[in-house]
């Protein structure tokens, strides 16, 4: 998958600047796609000349103006054309964590052991993260009612997996940690 792609799906959204896209892709796709916001601008400009989004500039009191991107009918045909392709091949797990827990009879325990803790910390954070959006999402309604009134339900579906990932990033954390301190005790 491209970063086009995710910004396609970003702008989905609606009108958004590059720096609302940065702030948001943190919010909105983080779960399944990251970028820096190098990257970000790079794309855009890209997207921007094969005439996928166009912008708009906007001037602002006391700031630089700021240019606001939409998709174009061609952008929105690149969805389209994007989404009716078979899936490519689930991603493999390339963790460097996992290599060190691999490793952790021969290397340094303890070391593997407190970065265990710190991917249960950072999957806890980010965790928490995507429930407040879940929950501004639902506003207040039944999954079920969101899910028969929402404009688009892709959103929402990808915020679940998000979930149950880092749930499950906890979940294992906490059975690698309580592993690693058995073995640590039982010297």
């Amino acid at each position: 998958m491209a970063l086009r792609n995710a910004v396609m799906a970003a702008l989905l959204e609606g009108e958004a600047s590059g720096y609302d896209l940065a702030k948001g892709f943190d919010a909105s796709v983080a779960n399944f796609w990251t970028a820096t916001p190098q990257q970000l601008y790079r794309e855009l400009e890209r997207m921007e000349g094969e005439g996928l989004i166009e912008a708009r500039v906007v001037e602002q009191e006391r700031r630089p103006a700021k240019r606001l991107f939409t998709l174009t009918a061609a952008g929105r045909e690149a969805v389209r054309t994007y989404t009716a392709r078979p899936p490519s091949r689930p991603t493999a797990i390339r963790d460097e964590l996992l290599v060190k827990v691999q490793s952790a009879d021969a290397g340094d325990a303890g070391a593997v052991r407190a970065a265990v803790a710190e991917r249960i910390d950072w999957a806890t954070t980010k965790l928490a993260r995507y429930e407040r959006l879940r929950a501004k999402l639902l506003d207040g309604r039944s999954e079920e009612q969101y899910l028969a009134t929402a404009e688009r339900v892709g959103p929402y579906l990808t915020l679940l997996r998000g979930i149950a990932f880092e749930q499950e990033n906890i979940r294992w954390g906490e059975l690698a940690a309580r592993v690693l301190d058995g073995r640590a005790q039982a010297g």
